[in-house]
């Protein structure tokens, strides 16, 4: 799957079968992307604890930071750009912190409660906070290339702006409770000695 999204339908993959400039594409990549990186601290912060998912998030925050800047930096030095650092983009290294914050806050709210209603309620309020911090972080202080993007996408079409930016990690925190509520039915949790 992370293969096809990578070559087929990503707008800068070798085929973009969805087109170069194809919204959808850019959500299925993207915000497949960020489901993983963001939903392990997630599950695990839910069914097991919060320091478990806080710990989760800050490793996979971290990778998906050094992977991100590092590819970002690629692509602006084979354009001949080089006076962008992404490694040093405050919003960027905010992976970490967004990774820590929907384990950590996922883990609290349901303080190892496997209550459906509880699980939905932590998973939908630590995606959407760090969908806020998020876009909040993007719009403000990213570096100029990409806070220009995000300023120019709400100023031209706001509704897709909500969309990019809000739609996978609320999908995130409705799929990732169910998820983990499939997995206590079937044994499938860490389990605490």
């Amino acid at each position: 799957l992370i293969y096809v999204l990578a070559v087929y339908v990503n707008v800068g993959g070798q085929y973009h079968v969805l087109g170069e400039t194809n919204t959808i594409a850019v959500i299925l990549v993207n915000g497949f992307a960020e489901m993983i990186i963001l939903g392990i601290p997630l599950v695990l912060g839910l069914l097991w604890n919060k320091w478990a998912g806080g710990a989760a998030g800050f490793i996979m925050g971290g990778l998906y930071y050094v992977a991100q800047a590092g590819h970002y930096n690629a692509i602006y030095a084979g354009a001949g750009v080089t006076t962008y650092n992404f490694f040093g983009d405050i919003s960027m290294l905010y992976w970490i912190v967004y990774g820590v914050i929907i384990g950590y806050m996922a883990g609290a709210l349901t303080n190892g409660s496997t209550n459906f209603k509880r699980m939905i309620g932590a998973g939908l309020t630590a995606s959407v906070i760090v969908s806020v911090l998020k876009a909040y972080l993007n719009y403000t202080i990213s570096l100029a290339p990409a806070r220009q993007m995000a300023q120019d996408s709400w100023a031209q079409d706001p509704v897709l702006a909500v969309v990019t930016n809000f739609v996978p990690l609320i999908a995130l925190g409705v799929i990732v409770p169910i998820l983990g509520k499939v997995m206590t039915w079937y044994g499938i949790q860490p389990q605490r000695h």
